[in-house]
């Protein structure tokens, strides 16, 4: 039962992360506001995967599995690259949420590859909705991206202050 909220909620929100934080690594200037902003949704986001993947237990059910070993690891690399752009680290917040993206990367692969997992099983049968979701999630990520992007001025990235 839990899981027909929480695994829809998980796919969302890893949704939204995929799409914000391609914006973010694709992105030229870095540490300005609409790549902070991008990033704490992005931070957000995926401490909720992290956390809401614990709740999934299907894979082999009423316990844990090999993937949340996986995503404790996640756990720890997104809070060093978190920590690292507190403390103004930035090679190492740059290296650690880069490998954190590749990670979320890897798990979507996983998601959508194996046709007995739900993505490819909500194509199949709930294509409506899946669609109507994709777009919901590509609708928060472009308000994010586009918050992040008006008002005031853009500050200097960390390159242009050096």
């Amino acid at each position: 039962m839990a899981d027909n909220v929480v695994i829809p909620l998980h796919a969302a929100a890893a949704t939204v992360a995929l799409l914000l934080g391609a914006y973010n690594l694709l992105r030229r200037a870095r540490g300005d506001r609409a790549h902070r902003m991008a990033g704490r949704v992005w931070v957000g986001a995926m401490y909720f995967v992290i956390l809401s993947s614990f709740a999934i237990r299907s894979l082999n059910p009423g316990h844990f599995s090999w993937i949340h070993g996986l995503s404790a690891f996640t756990f720890v690399t997104l809070s060093i690259g978190l920590w690292a752009a507190l403390t103004g680290r930035v090679r190492t917040h740059q290296r650690f949420m880069t490998g954190s993206y590749l990670g979320l990367l890897g798990a979507f692969a996983g998601a959508v590859a194996v046709p007995v997992r739900d993505i490819p099983q909500w194509i199949v049968h709930r294509p409506a909705e899946l669609a109507l979701g994709a777009l919901a999630c590509v609708a928060v990520a472009a308000a994010v991206i586009w918050a992040g992007s008006r008002g005031a001025p853009a500050s200097r990235s960390a390159a242009e202050r050096s």
